[in-house]
């Protein structure tokens, strides 16, 4: 099976912001450029962190209400420390969090989920800045046809991995959701095939219809 790569996801042509961008150059670089985050580089092209549109609001939610009608909220020193900046390097969310192009879309994933972020610089082996992939370059495989994903379980996981004979399990695929319908020899292989493929990129849900002609699953112990 051929998964899906950071680096057939990501962006390549990257806007970032030098360490010394001023703020408003910043806001400037995103307005014009129509994106919600940049990563922040040093004199080598490493990226040191991402500066985003939210890491910008700090320093107006800083800022006295004229009114009087809205308190200032509560910032932590290093919120604050921020809200206060002037450069990127200072408004920055830092370290960067970076994947790496020969990552899988699980990989980078759950990188994302763990770390809480939506966007990753991808770096190679020097940590020099490649490309950036986001949440939604992600989820480009699920825009992956039905046929291509029926082609692939067919071809690679139910006959080249399985060993399975075309006529013995079969699965259609409607939006990303396969339906397998067969029998395998073994009860023990049913997990196996559902597992496989649901690990094709694309693949949306499993729903297994498959009968065994060996029970090989021992009894739970009563």
């Amino acid at each position: 099976m051929h998964h899906r790569t950071v680096a057939e996801l990501m962006t390549r042509d990257v806007v970032r912001a030098r360490r010394d961008l001023p703020f408003k150059e910043i806001v400037k670089l995103l307005a014009e450029n129509d994106v919600t985050a940049v990563p922040v580089v040093d004199e080598l092209d490493r990226p040191m962190g991402v500066v985003s549109e939210a890491d910008l609001l700090r320093k107006s939610a800083d800022l006295t209400d004229p009114s009087g009608r809205t308190p200032i909220p509560h910032l932590e020193a290093w919120e604050r420390a921020k809200a206060e900046g002037a450069r990127a390097e200072e408004l920055m969310s830092a370290p960067a969090v970076c994947a790496r192009p020969e990552w899988t879309v699980v990989e980078a994933a759950r990188l994302m989920e763990v770390q809480d972020v939506k966007r990753l610089p991808v770096v190679d082996e020097t940590d020099k800045l490649l490309g950036i992939v986001s949440r939604r370059d992600l989820l480009r495989v699920f825009l992956r046809h039905d046929d291509a994903i029926r082609e692939e379980i067919n071809r690679d996981v139910l006959q080249q991995t399985m060993g399975l004979a075309p006529s013995a399990v079969t699965a259609e695929v409607r939006q990303g959701e396969v339906a397998l319908s067969g029998s395998v020899e073994f009860k023990s292989l049913i997990p196996v095939v559902e597992r496989l493929c649901r690990s094709v990129d694309g693949v949306v849900s499993v729903a297994e219809h498959l009968a065994y002609r060996t029970d090989d699953v021992p009894s739970s112990p009563t």
